[in-house]
């Protein structure tokens, strides 16, 4: 791979550009760069075979684990500008539906913008309408961006509005609570295993691989304990299993926690949450 065609590199090109036209002016000549050797690359990160659930967790090389997440971080700038505004201060380069798809498809992703049914696995709640009935279920309203499918690889999830009744989303919590295994959203605050580590360091961040296989779904593919599988004394252990099912399926809470009251005894435990080494099977 060309040294100077990594998805850091365009990264940090889209963070660092100013005035309009980010996509031309960074995006087009980063990908011109990257041509069918990056292209190449990603193909081999989603065609590695996936592990059967029995025989342990789903094991791909570091490096491509650490390109695709450096991809999904510029993924996560160009989708800035299609959120509501709220906990970030930028609202992103400024790229258009079309855009966006035309720099993944050349990757060779394959879009997706399926609706009809709400399905966790496939699509990030970026706004709830909140429904009078609490038991009626999680319906989608609209469209805000397209997923992306790299292989069988879950790249990126359809973000999409919802309503649902209290019981199934709460709206302030399953659009606005911490993200989890993502790094940067506009209208909630989001965490990943990049906090906290230095310039070079965060690069070395493992990309979440979600896998469906004939077999069922495959959450966190790469996780080494079960979701239901928790240690005493944590602040997890203080979530119902639902409420961890959720965490992981959802990549965020839905819902205000049952126990929320002991929770708030350790001030910033939204954020200090460790789901990361949850998978499950369904």
């Amino acid at each position: 791979m060309n040294p100077e065609a990594g998805a850091r590199q365009l990264f940090e090109g889209l963070l660092g550009h100013e005035g309009p036209d980010a996509y031309a002016t960074v995006v087009g000549p980063w990908s011109a760069r990257a041509g069918d050797g990056y292209r190449d690359l990603l193909t081999m990160a989603a065609a590695v075979p996936a592990r059967p659930a029995s025989d342990g967790p789903d094991v791909r090389p570091r490096h491509l684990l650490w390109e695709l997440y450096a991809l999904s971080r510029v993924s996560d700038v160009l989708l800035l500008s299609f959120q509501p505004p709220g906990h970030d201060h930028w609202d992103g380069p400024g790229v258009t539906t079309d855009q966006y798809l035309d720099l993944f498809t050349g990757l060779g992703a394959v879009p997706f913008e399926e609706t009809a049914v709400f399905d966790p696995f496939l699509h990030e709640i970026v706004e709830v309408e909140q429904a009078a009935d609490p038991d009626e279920p999680v319906v989608i309203t609209g469209l805000v961006w397209p997923g992306l499918w790299l292989g069988s690889v879950l790249f990126g999830r359809a973000g999409v509005r919802v309503r649902a009744g209290v019981r199934h989303a709460e709206r302030g919590v399953a659009d606005r609570s911490p993200l989890y295994w993502t790094h940067r959203r506009r209208h909630r605050p989001t965490v990943d295993l990049s906090r906290g580590w230095g310039h070079n360091s965060q690069w070395r961040t493992d990309f979440r691989v979600d896998l469906r296989t004939g077999a069922g779904d495959r959450a966190n593919a790469e996780g080494t304990a079960h979701v239901d599988d928790v240690e005493d004394g944590t602040p997890e252990a203080l979530l119902t299993a639902a409420e961890r099912r959720d965490l992981l399926r959802h990549r965020c809470l839905v819902r205000t926690p049952v126990r929320a009251a002991e929770l708030a005894g350790a001030p910033g435990w939204e954020t200090d949450l460790f789901p990361f080494d949850w998978h499950a099977e369904t």
